[in-house]
């Protein structure tokens, strides 16, 4: 009894030895951080070579600026989480399907852009729409027409959508969740990720969403729907953006807030009741979720 006893101990030893240790993920977030700024000084630099008569307003501000930020940003996230998890394969990283369906990941996309509109909703209602950075790129994406929103859409939907979840969800989350429960590993990640916006509002908006796209990435055990449906949400909105105003009015906002709530939290229950299978550990958001519904039908 005392020898298996001890040989229990001895393999718990050894399986928390074998996680992964938290201090390096913290500090990759820090090198990312650097590797951020040096690319997006040289980005800065590079615009300004090409548009010399701009002011630095002007490169910061405008589209060319936008854009070439975007790629920095997007090349440290990538190069960071490749450097960190040591080269390693799509696997380790979690960027092969899980257990997703065609349904599941349509109900995925809806519920982040049902997600998406409440919280452009709640920020118009608050009067904080013309506050934080997403001002700025807004004003940018405007300028964007024709081939310039093809780019657009490519540097803003698809590559800066893939890049932060490849870092966050795709590295950072998956050696959180090795080591700490997977609501700690969702709620850091997501915190990290609003940070990185450098913005209160709108590192807010992105904490939300951070916490829906690692849900999803925990319910799948994949972070490939987290970067189809950033992917999708980041090209939608730089389109709309290019073609059309905010929408204004405080009826409009209201509806669209709601419609968007309820719209969600139909996909948060219909995702988690469509997979019964799905770890205990990931089922947080959709319980607090049924929660708020129950006392919402009283």
């Amino acid at each position: 009894m005392a020898r298996r006893r001890s040989a229990t101990l001895t393999d718990a030893g050894r399986e928390l030895a074998d996680r992964p240790r938290l201090w390096p993920v913290f500090l990759s977030c820090l090198a990312a951080f650097v590797t951020i700024v040096a690319f997006s000084l040289l980005a800065v630099t590079f615009v300004r070579s090409l548009y010399p008569d701009l002011s630095e307003r002007a490169v910061f501000e405008g589209l060319p600026g936008l854009l070439a930020l975007t790629i920095a940003s997007s090349a440290a996230f990538i190069l960071t989480a490749l450097i960190a998890s040591g080269g390693a394969m799509p696997a380790s990283l979690r960027l092969l399907p899980g257990s997703e369906t065609g349904r599941t990941l349509l109900l995925m996309v809806l519920g982040t852009l049902a997600l998406g509109q409440t919280l452009d909703s709640l920020t118009a209602l608050a009067g904080l729409a013309q506050h934080g950075n997403m001002v700025m790129i807004r004003r940018a994406l405007t300028q964007a027409l024709g081939p310039d929103l093809f780019f657009a859409v490519i540097i803003v939907g698809v590559v800066a959508g893939t890049a932060e979840e490849i870092f966050f969800r795709g590295y950072m989350q998956t050696r959180l969740v090795q080591r700490l429960p997977r609501a700690a590993a969702v709620s850091i990640t997501a915190l990290c990720f609003g940070v990185f916006h450098l913005d209160w509002l709108h590192g807010l908006l992105a904490l939300v969403l951070g916490l829906y796209l690692g849900w999803i990435t925990e319910l799948t055990g994949s972070a490939l729907p987290a970067v189809v449906c950033h992917v999708i949400n980041n090209s939608l909105f730089t389109i709309l953006t290019a073609s059309w105003s905010a929408v204004g009015g405080v009826g409009i906002n209201i509806a669209l807030g709601v419609a968007g709530a309820l719209v969600f939290a139909g996909c948060v229950i219909w995702l988690r009741l469509a997979r019964p299978s799905a770890p205990v550990e990931g089922a947080w958001l959709s319980a607090m979720v049924l929660r708020v519904w129950k006392r919402l039908r009283r």
